[in-house]
């Protein structure tokens, strides 16, 4: 062996040995490195596969929440596929892409709230309208916020006795294609939930609602070994806390946090300010993701407390403090259109998803050295 070769070598062994000290780091301050948006359209899901490989994989991601919803061709319940849904096939790409890069890929199908958008009814609640929690309230032609009906989402009645054959019929089969051990159910400002009008939730108590569908689902998911993760707003007393009825719960549901199962995973998302409840959930015995969305600087101080959270915790408190989670609410197209700067004329702005998870994942990166 020559002087060079020999000398090559030693390079390439402090190298390796210096990349591997910098993941070890980065994985002991920020276990789980997130990044969650809606599953890409068929004709984009090469882009999307390409975006994966360009900016999640160099950044250190290693969990993709995608949110699918009715963006598959099932096969259980065709009826309730979307027109132009991605197949099996599709899917199959992006678990072969996520397992040679040790990304975790997780599906998420909206239960219990969302079934509705603006004046758009979601599929469950089109094609099986007996599930509707609030049926009285119609859809408007053009929707706005207040209005007399309280309506944001809809929401399907957790005891209609025939829904959860069918959610759970759904669960199951995104799961298996996913070859997933986990599943995000939503769960999210829901706002109608135990309404006095319904015939089977009337009078009783929406906290006791909430948590018994939350473990309705993950009881269910337990049957394969799967975990279940949700948003974290509707366990949070947005009264009390002053945080509001969107990050937190107007309508009595925080008191759920006591009567659901602790290895359910909980994401914690503030968007308007950096409130520290990770904090709340982790001495409530769960383990907690912090969700930023759109502002960097919140997103940036939401990393660091993060680090902190876990740095001075008790050795028991710290594994709860579990990472990070970029959020996305525009579809994946218009997302990645923005962040590439294509096909867009509106002027720079610095409040943007695509703004906050460079921001959010670079102080990450300054994490590693």
């Amino acid at each position: 062996m020559t002087k060079f070769s020999h000398f090559l070598l030693l390079l390439m062994g402090v190298l390796l040995h210096s990349n591997l000290f910098a993941q070890s780091k980065i994985d002991s301050l920020i276990p789980t490195r997130a990044f969650c948006i809606t599953a890409p359209k068929t004709q984009r899901l090469n882009d999307f596969i390409k975006f994966v490989e360009d900016e999640l994989v160099t950044r250190q991601v290693n969990t993709l929440l995608l949110r699918v919803d009715y963006n598959y061709q099932f096969e259980s319940h065709p009826e309730l596929r979307d027109p132009e849904a991605l197949s099996k096939k599709d899917i199959k790409k992006l678990v072969a892409l996520c397992k040679k890069n040790n990304i975790q890929l997780i599906p998420q199908i909206n239960l219990l709230g969302h079934q509705s958008w603006a004046s758009t009814t979601s599929n469950l609640l089109k094609v099986y309208p007996e599930f509707d929690e609030t049926p009285w309230v119609k859809m408007p032609e053009k929707y706005v916020w207040p209005n007399a009906d309280g309506l944001y989402c809809k929401s399907y009645c957790p005891l209609h006795p025939n829904v959860h054959k069918i959610v759970f019929e759904l669960v199951d089969e995104i799961c298996d294609v996913f070859e997933t051990t986990a599943f995000h159910a939503g769960m999210d400002e829901v706002f109608y939930i135990g309404d006095d009008k319904c015939p089977r939730c009337s009078g009783k108590d929406k906290a006791e609602l909430f948590a018994g569908e939350v473990n309705e689902i993950r009881n269910h998911l337990a049957l394969k070994n799967r975990k279940l993760w949700i948003w974290g707003d509707r366990l949070i007393d947005g009264k009390t806390t002053g945080i509001g009825m969107w990050e937190g719960s107007f309508n009595n549901t925080h008191r759920a946090i006591d009567l659901i199962a602790k290895d359910v995973t909980i994401c914690d998302w503030h968007y308007e300010r950096p409130d520290q409840t990770a904090v709340y959930f982790a001495m409530k015995g769960f383990n907690v993701i912090t969700c930023p969305w759109r502002i960097p600087k919140f997103a940036v101080i939401q990393t660091q407390d993060m680090v902190r959270f876990r740095q001075s915790s008790t050795a028991i408190m710290k594994p709860h403090f579990q990472g990070m989670m970029q959020t996305v609410w525009s579809s994946a197209e218009s997302f990645m259109d923005e962040f590439y700067g294509k096909n867009t004329t509106k002027p720079a702005e610095e409040n943007t998803s695509a703004n906050c998870f460079r921001a959010m994942f670079s102080e990450m990166g300054q994490l590693g050295k």
